[in-house]
């Protein structure tokens, strides 16, 4: 039953048949009754630094995505692409442990790029069966071309940030990282 009808009576019977001291001593009886249950004391939202983390960290990373789909790459093919270059030459086993993602995850990021010839395997030289992951040629072209697109959304949300502020804000959050063990890229 809902508080008004608690408050008024039936809804069968009109208003007009309730009279105004039947409607205030109902009234009241219901604000003494809700007065004696106190709800907890809540902190407001803004209180709260992941909420604030995540509402900047969604923006940062939706413009990112935004800008990488006009080079029809998404956020975690650029880290693939990018860990490769960092780390040219590794196996598929090796590009999974460093992202932290399952097999599967990083075998459908990989086949997309060779799909696109972005990114190629290799056998290795050293023990002529394993295959390693190597950036292409036009993935070695078109990384620096979404590495300039990083760079610029990155002084899109923080450019205007005191040098000392950016590097204090990147120290801040690699230490939340280790302290809790933050060991996954954020590939999405």
């Amino acid at each position: 039953m809902s508080a008004f009808r608690a408050m008024v009576g039936s809804t069968r019977q009109p208003l007009t048949n309730v009279s105004m001291e039947t409607m205030i001593a109902r009234l009241v009886s219901v604000e003494t009754i809700m007065s004696q249950y106190k709800l907890p004391s809540v902190s407001p939202l803004e209180a709260h630094l992941g909420f604030w983390m995540r509402f900047i960290s969604n923006q940062v990373s939706g413009n990112f995505e935004k800008l990488l789909k006009s080079r029809d790459i998404s956020v975690s093919e650029w880290v693939v692409m990018r860990t490769l270059y960092q780390r040219e030459g590794v196996s598929h086993a090796e590009l999974q442990f460093t992202l932290g993602m399952t097999k599967g995850a990083t075998s459908k990021i990989v086949s997309r790029l060779e799909a696109r010839a972005l990114v190629e395997r290799r056998i290795s030289q050293r023990s002529g069966r394993d295959q390693l992951l190597t950036l292409t040629t036009e993935g070695n072209q078109l990384l620096p071309i979404l590495a300039a697109i990083a760079d610029r959304n990155d002084d899109l949300f923080f450019g205007h940030l005191p040098k000392k502020q950016r590097a204090e804000l990147r120290q801040v959050l690699q230490a939340l990282g280790l302290q809790h063990q933050i060991t996954q890229a954020p590939v999405d």
